[in-house]
C-alpha cells in the first residue's frame, strides 16, 4: 500500500496537497521564466533595432532591467517562501531579500511614472520635446527613481523603521525561527504606499487623461508624427491599465494591514495572491510592447528568427501557403 499507517482520508488529502503544490510550483516557475525571458527580449530588441534606439526607450530599457532583476533576484526566493513552510536562508538574507523586493517593485512603478511623463511631454510639447528631454535629464530622472527606491526599501528595513517596536525585523529573541517576516507599522505603510503607488498612480492617470484629450484634438491631423505619438499613447494606456489591475489589489491590502500593524502579512491568505498578481506585471509589460508596438514586434520577430531555428521554420511554413495562394490568384 502507498500509505499503510494512514487512513484513506489523510492519504487522499496528502495526495491532493502534493498535486496542488506541484501545480503551483509549475505556475510560479513559468511566471519567473516569462519575466526573465520577456525582459531580456526587450533589452535585446532595443539594442538590435535602430528604430528603437531613442531617449524614450531608455526608460523602457530601465523598466525591463528592473523587471529582469526582479525575476532573477527576488521571484525565485518568493517562490521558495511560497512553497516551503520554513525559510532556510537565515534572517540576514531574509531582510536583504525583502529589501530587494521592495526596491525593485518600487523602481518598476516609478519608471512607469517616468514613461508616462515622457509621453506627456512628447504629446503636449512636440516642438520643445527635443530640447526638454536631454540625455542628462533622462539620467537624472532614472537616478531619482533608484534613489527613492533605495530610500523606501533598504534604509527603513535595515534600520527597523518599519516595525512596531522599532527593532530590525527577523532579529532578536522574539523572532520566529525559520520564518521570513515583513513587518509593518502605520507610518511606514502609509509613507511607502503613498510614495510608491498612490501618488504615482494619480500622476499617471492625470498625464494619460491630458494626453488623451490632446490626442483627440489632433485626430484630424494625418501626419506621421501624430500617428506615431498616437500609437505610443495606446501602448501607454495598456501599460497603465495592466499596472492598475496588477498592483492596486496588493497596495489596498498592504495599506489595510499596515494600518492594523499586522505582525506577519504573509499569514493572511489573500496576501500571497495579490503579491504574485503584482509580480505578474513584470512579465506582462514585454508582452504588451510586442502586441501593441509594431517596432518592438518586428524586433522580437527578427531576434527570434535569428536565435531560434524552429521559430524561423514555423514562420516560413506560415508564410509559404499565403505566398503560393497569392501566386495562384495572380496566375488566374
Amino acid at each position: 500500500p502507498v500509505c499503510p499507517k494512514m487512513t484513506s482520508t489523510i492519504c487522499l488529502t496528502s495526495y491532493l496537497c502534493f498535486n496542488i503544490a506541484v501545480m503551483l510550483g509549475f505556475i510560479l516557475i513559468l511566471l519567473i521564466l516569462l519575466t526573465v525571458a520577456g525582459n531580456v527580449l526587450v533589452c535585446l530588441a532595443v539594442c538590435a533595432s535602430r528604430r528603437l534606439r531613442c531617449l524614450t526607450n531608455c526608460f523602457i530599457v530601465s523598466l525591463a532591467v528592473t523587471d529582469l532583476l526582479l525575476g532573477l533576484l527576488v521571484l525565485p526566493f518568493s517562490a521558495l517562501l511560497q512553497l516551503n513552510e520554513e525559510w532556510p536562508l537565515g534572517a540576514v538574507f531574509c531582510n536583504f531579500y525583502i529589501s530587494m523586493d521592495v526596491m525593485l517593485c518600487t523602481a518598476s512603478i516609478l519608471t512607469l511614472l517616468a514613461i508616462s511623463v515622457d509621453r506627456y511631454l512628447a504629446v503636449t510639447m512636440p516642438l520643445r520635446y527635443a530640447s526638454l528631454v536631454l540625455p542628462w535629464r533622462v539620467a537624472v530622472a532614472m537616478a531619482s527613481v533608484w534613489t527613492v527606491s533605495l530610500a523606501v526599501s533598504f534604509l527603513p528595513i535595515q534600520m527597523g523603521w518599519n516595525t512596531v517596536n522599532g527593532t530590525v525585523q527577523n532579529h532578536g529573541p522574539w523572532a520566529s525561527e525559520g520564518k521570513c517576516r515583513f513587518e509593518l507599522n502605520r507610518p511606514y505603510a502609509l509613507t511607502d504606499s503613498l510614495l510608491t503607488f498612490y501618488l504615482p498612480l494619480v500622476a499617471m492617470c492625470w498625464t494619460y487623461l491630458r494626453i488623451l484629450r490632446i490626442a483627440r484634438a489632433q485626430a484630424k491631423r494625418i501626419v506621421i508624427v501624430a500617428l506615431r505619438e498616437h500609437k505610443a499613447t495606446v501602448t501607454l494606456a495598456a501599460v497603465i491599465g495592466a499596472f492598475v489591475v496588477c498592483w492596486l489589489p496588493y497596495f489596498i491590502l498592504f495599506t489595510v494591514l499596515g494600518l492594523q500593524e499586522h505582525p506577519d502579512p504573509s499569514t493572511v491568505p489573500e496576501y500571497s495572491i495579490v503579491l504574485w498578481l503584482g509580480y505578474a506585471n513584470s512579465a506582462l509589460n514585454p508582452i504588451l510592447y510586442g502586441a501593441l508596438n509594431r517596432d518592438f514586434r518586428s524586433a522580437y520577430t527578427h531576434l527570434l528568427r535569428c536565435r531560434c531555428p524552429m521559430y524561423s521554420r514555423w514562420r516560413s511554413q506560415q508564410i509559404s501557403p499565403s505566398v503560393s495562394a497569392g501566386k495562384a490568384v495572380q496566375s488566374k
